[in-house]
């Protein structure tokens, strides 16, 4: 994790306005150092402004986020999720619609922003390699994971299908990138084919990290908070861009809370541009409010996200919302076979 801007880490009051409320918020994320950024440059500074105390819970988990929606005992107030899942959710009547006469939009990518949830990072998919195993060769693209013969090893893949991943397939069969959607799934999964017996599973960051690093996986397929981490490490990785899937993490509000009010305005802390650059600061994910790059540390930007820009493509979340589950069941069912 990045710790050169210690100056960002100050309590700022963000204008929020924020009175004292009754009891605490809780706010939910993935766990770990993502989670340890995400209270340094939001719940943090939100508390200090604003007497609320933030309580901290991981990780996300859906089925639970669905089952106190049903059952009325909403004990999350504010979580971070993936941009599917929001989509998703919104059109399940699972999550309370934003007020954005107190989050302010004005600045948000609209990428990123829509009535029930807004962007709290971006992240990509990027290819990561170990130059060790690799040579003299550099990879460039997807269609070089998917090319074994001339650039041999394994593969690192997550176990979970997550939106992007198909799309690099398709990208790698040569697919245009303004012709991916609807995505041709049948001809996607047939590309994941042709690597299935070097693929290198993982089920958490930290094991796609350390399958790259120790050249178990050749390449990975990571996020590139993730690859900037082993770049700045000493291991032997580096980062194509090319190509690159840009997608975000959002924040949404679970259907009957307890503390809407204060969960609005610790939304509003989230995706203000100090929080913003705060949270770029310590994670090389990318900020969501186009005001916060003036205030990221120059040697973070090259980094982000919003730095990678050529060639770059956003994946469609809404066509996500509508297909995941039936993917999601053949993704499975592929890697049991």
């Amino acid at each position: 994790m990045r710790l050169g801007a210690a100056t960002l880490l100050v309590a700022f009051a963000v204008g929020l306005g924020v009175a004292k409320a009754d009891g605490p918020v809780t706010f939910v994320g993935w766990g770990g150092e993502g989670q340890d950024a995400m209270k340094k440059a939001w719940a943090d500074p939100y508390e200090a402004a604003s007497g609320v105390k933030v309580l901290q819970d991981s990780p996300t988990d859906y089925g639970k986020f669905k089952a106190m929606v049903e059952s009325g005992n909403v004990t999350w107030d504010v979580v971070d999720v993936e941009g599917s899942f929001a989509y998703k959710a919104a059109a399940e009547g699972l999550l309370e619609p934003l007020d954005f006469s107190v989050i302010d939009k004005t600045n948000l990518d609209p990428n990123f922003v829509f009535d029930h949830g807004v962007g709290s990072l971006t992240w990509s998919w990027v290819l990561a390699y170990n130059k060790t195993s690799l040579g003299d060769k550099t990879p460039e693209g997807w269609a070089a994971f998917f090319d074994t013969k001339t650039y041999p090893g394994g593969r690192a893949v997550t176990k979970w299908l997550a939106p992007g991943m198909l799309e690099a397939a398709l990208l790698a069969d040569g697919v245009p990138a303004d012709k991916l959607y609807p995505l041709d799934i049948d001809r996607a999964f047939k590309k994941f084919d042709s690597i299935k017996k070097d693929i290198v599973w993982w089920d958490s960051a930290a094991q796609s990290q350390q399958q790259v690093a120790s050249g178990e996986a050749a390449m990975g397929m990571l996020w590139n908070g993730r690859a900037h981490l082993l770049e700045t490490s000493g291991a032997p990785v580096t980062v194509s861009w090319k190509e690159n899937l840009v997608t975000a993490d959002y924040v949404v509000i679970p259907k009957g809370t307890k503390h809407k009010a204060e969960a609005m305005k610790l939304i509003a802390q989230v995706v203000s541009a100090q929080g913003q650059a705060t949270h770029s600061a310590l994670t090389a994910y990318g900020p969501v409010n186009t005001q916060a790059e003036a205030l990221i540390p120059a040697d973070v930007k090259p980094a982000l996200p919003s730095n990678h820009t050529d060639g770059q493509i956003v994946i469609d979340l809404g066509y996500w919302e509508k297909n995941i589950d039936a993917i999601n069941k053949r993704w499975y069912e592929w890697q049991a076979q």
